[in-house]
């Protein structure tokens, strides 16, 4: 059978650089677009009248979609070569953004959202693939950078960029700004990617029920995942789906293991360090886009502000990383990848925790410094464990797994966001009590925190009358949500540090 083999070693490292640059842009792109359009879903649901408990499947047909593909990634890359499989996806997603901007209704746009979330779940784990099978060792850790700064830093730019669209343009401009470097990616990706033999082989043994079982078990965890805040985690709904996740995961597992040529090779959980890499891609996922995921829900919600304004906050993480991003190449080139990791988890552990005292006047002064902390070790949670997981396997079988390990980051994004979600809508009720219990007792510290006039407070004991209730009810309501947010903040810490009990167990992988 056909292999993905490395690159030619005589190919020219400029022309190898240029295809590699091309992919990059590809993926960043893919990124970018959940992002600039996750700013913007009520101007869409406003244009097109979408009611608004359907609006959130604008994202979850991308994401269900994406979340699919990933694991397809090795597959298609024998299939079609790694080439060729970047050249149809990319046009693809060029193909369903231009859909999704002349869509005219709800059910045509998620249609569209559902091809370009496909097509842009392969592009994410083919770049770091890439990066293992045309690069030779001291090239990887250069290549790495560059495939993870913008991957990171795409979350980033995301909000002001969707923000800036919309406030000067409009909606389809989110999706349009996808179309000429897309378009550029593919063609220089066609000329300069190396030529590999395909394995049409694939196709004749593609194990159709596998395939199945597998989307069946995805589409059904991130459905759970999405409802199991507001619909509780022992709803029936909820339950449900995740029966069927559990079975349909369970069969494709069993199948798969048993099978010569699988869909996906789960025998790369095998390799220690891949399970180990793999594992803090998961958590790095969980840390990632939880931290993403608060800072807009707290500017929005609690400081009001609007889009372009959250996304200038949160540049200063996207700025610390890119600094942090040449020492990070040259510690990688230097130091053991298990210190570099539990550094980096460390680091960005403290990160967010320093996040977990925010107040309801906290804006972007006190975000200054978590975020730079973040920033920093960004890049020290992704370069070292992407080298421990995929550095050391063979080229063959490195499409496979840099598709296992980059869905183990997503669907750590995916259960850390439902995780929030459950902790802010269940704390944030019995925090509110709790705070009205000390403001009737006059606690002058509740009544900092909540912003509630302290003549109101200072030496009060028990109920408050209609007006004051009235006054202080806005505010306690605002302070139990910046409570609940703090809470979600320190548990997103606690797991982001028990990455580092993992760290040990990894071997130390060859000097690069």
């Amino acid at each position: 059978m056909e292999r993905v083999e490395p690159a030619h070693p005589d190919a020219r490292p400029a022309i190898v650089w240029l295809g590699f640059l091309a992919m990059c842009i590809g993926m960043f792109m893919a990124i970018l677009d959940v992002q600039v359009v996750a700013t913007s879903l009520p101007t869409i649901q406003s244009a097109l009248g979408i009611d608004p408990d359907q609006m959130s499947w604008i994202q979850t047909a991308y994401l269900i979609a994406e979340v699919v593909a990933i694991p397809l990634t090795g597959l298609l890359t024998r299939l079609l070569t790694m080439r060729w499989l970047f050249v149809v996806a990319i046009g693809l997603f060029v193909t369903a953004s231009a859909g999704c901007a002349a869509s005219g209704s709800f059910g045509e746009l998620v249609a569209w959202r559902v091809l370009q979330g496909f097509s842009g779940g392969t592009l994410i784990p083919s770049v770091f693939s890439a990066v293992f099978i045309l690069f030779p060792n001291e090239r990887q850790a250069l290549a790495t950078t560059i495939a993870g700064v913008l991957a990171v830093l795409a979350p980033t730019v995301g909000p002001i960029v969707g923000g800036w669209l919309t406030e000067t343009y409009s909606w389809h401009w989110l999706f349009l700004i996808n179309i000429l470097p897309g378009i550029a990616s593919a063609v220089l990706a066609a000329f300069f990617l190396p030529r590999q033999p395909a394995d049409p082989s694939e196709l004749r043994h593609l194990d159709g029920l596998s395939l199945l079982l597998m989307a069946t078990a995805l589409m059904t965890l991130e459905l759970s995942l999405k409802e199991a805040p507001t619909s509780g985690w022992t709803s029936a709904y909820v339950l449900s789906l995740l029966a069927i996740c559990l079975v349909s995961g369970g069969v494709f597992i069993a199948r798969t293991l048993r099978r010569d040529r699988p869909i996906v090779d789960l025998g790369n959980f095998a390799d220690r360090n891949f399970l180990v890499g793999s594992t803090l891609s998961f958590v790095l996922g969980i840390g990632l886009f939880g931290s993403v995921y608060l800072m807009p829900v707290f500017l929005a919600f609690v400081r009001g502000h609007d889009a372009l304004e959250i996304g200038t906050t949160m540049l200063v993480t996207g700025i610390a990383q890119l600094v942090t991003a040449p020492i990070a190449v040259a510690l990688e080139k230097r130091m053991d990848a298990r210190l570099l990791s539990a550094v980096g988890f460390a680091l960005f552990a403290i990160g967010v925790g320093m996040s977990a005292f925010q107040d309801p006047r906290s804006d972007y002064d006190a975000m200054f410094w978590p975020q730079i902390v973040r920033g920093v070790a960004i890049m020290f949670c992704l370069l070292p464990p992407t080298r421990l997981a995929l550095g050391t396997l063979p080229a063959d079988r490195i499409p496979d797994a840099s598709g296992l390990f980059n869905l183990m980051r997503n669907l750590g994004g995916a259960i850390g966001i439902a995780l929030i979600d459950t902790i802010i809508y269940t704390r944030s009720e019995p925090l509110g009590q709790g705070l009205w219990a000390r403001l009737q007792t006059g606690d002058a510290a509740a009544a900092a925190f909540v912003g509630a006039p302290l003549q109101a407070i200072s030496g009060h004991n028990g109920e408050f009358d209609a007006d004051t209730t009235a006054l202080l009810d806005p505010l306690v309501q605002t302070a139990a949500s910046v409570q609940a947010i703090n809470e979600a903040w320190m548990v997103v810490a606690i797991l982001t540090a028990c990455a580092l009990l993992c760290v040990p167990f990894a071997r130390r992988p060859a000097s690069t």
